[in-house]
């Protein structure tokens, strides 16, 4: 598959952001509300194009998850967006419900492509163990965890973790998918209001996977699991029923990286590989 597009159109980037709740995740659907129909449905009218446009975006973030830093492209006729590229963005924010929002909207370099030109994708996690509760004005994007966390255990633990590993313990498997993924960083950290954050980044996510490091990692740091527990559950491969995944709410994509203009191309190529881990079979 090229990343080069077609004579006469542009390569568009969105930079955007959305508060997950009311969502039924970014993937469209026929009867569910999603970003990425809002956001197309959006597109489409303030450009008043007879035909849908069609994003593809850095992270299909489930049900319920929110983005700060998310990013989309689309391609558009040239004549189109020499008329919309400077109104586009103030149009969309006229136009889009306001549970999602357009940052920047950008001509993209050649190659660019917002999926599989990506090099990371950072999350952040967070949690509230305070024995009243969350704070009912962070209560939509911070879990409530009834035991008090040690972030030290915590974070001993998710050392075993980072790396290159099948993640197939901590994932939902899908049909041809690979879960060998990339961990670059896992760290907890609490802030001064007492929330314990997440930081989770990757060169790549598994469906669940974030959610499902989260929930065993909250499992040591209330003494319910010795910290050497997470690391057995990576190696042993499967599943482990213990390994609860945590409620969406709490996770927020917070930003994508790229690499330089002149590796976009190569990147895209490797993205595409199937990656297999060092002494594995091919088949």
């Amino acid at each position: 598959m090229s990343d080069e597009v077609e004579p006469g159109f542009v390569r568009v980037r969105l930079d955007l952001s959305y508060d997950g709740k009311d969502f039924s995740g970014w993937a469209k659907q026929t009867a569910r509300r999603t970003v990425q129909g809002e956001l197309e449905s959006g597109l489409q009218t303030v450009m008043r194009l007879r035909e849908p446009v069609e994003l593809t975006v850095a992270g299909r973030t489930d049900a319920g998850v929110h983005a700060r830093g998310q990013v989309a492209h689309l391609d558009l006729p040239e004549a189109v967006w020499a008329e919309h590229r400077d109104v586009l963005m103030r149009r969309l924010a006229g136009r889009l419900p306001h549970d999602v929002r357009v940052w920047r909207v950008a001509e993209a370099p050649a190659h660019f492509n917002a999926r599989f030109s990506a090099i990371w994708r950072r999350y952040a996690y967070r949690v509230g163990d305070h024995k009243g509760g969350v704070d009912p004005l962070r209560r939509g994007h911070v879990l409530w965890h009834d035991w008090p966390l040690d972030v030290d255990a915590m974070n001993e633990a998710s050392q075993a973790l980072l790396g290159e590993h099948d993640f197939a313990a901590y994932c939902k498997k899908r049909e041809g998918a690979t879960t060998i993924r990339t961990l670059q960083r896992l760290s907890w950290e609490r802030d001064a209001d007492g929330i314990v954050t997440a930081t989770v980044r990757a060169d790549a996510f598994c469906h669940n996977m974030v959610r499902s490091l989260v929930g065993a990692l909250l499992h040591v740091g209330d003494g319910h699991r010795a910290v050497d527990w997470p690391g057995k559950v990576l190696a042993a491969g499967v599943r482990d029923s213990a390994v609860h995944v945590v409620r969406p709410h709490g996770l927020t994509l917070e930003e994508v990286g790229y690499p330089a203009d002149e590796l976009l191309a190569e990147r895209n190529r490797l993205a595409r590989n199937v990656r297999t881990l060092p002494g594995a079979g091919c088949c």
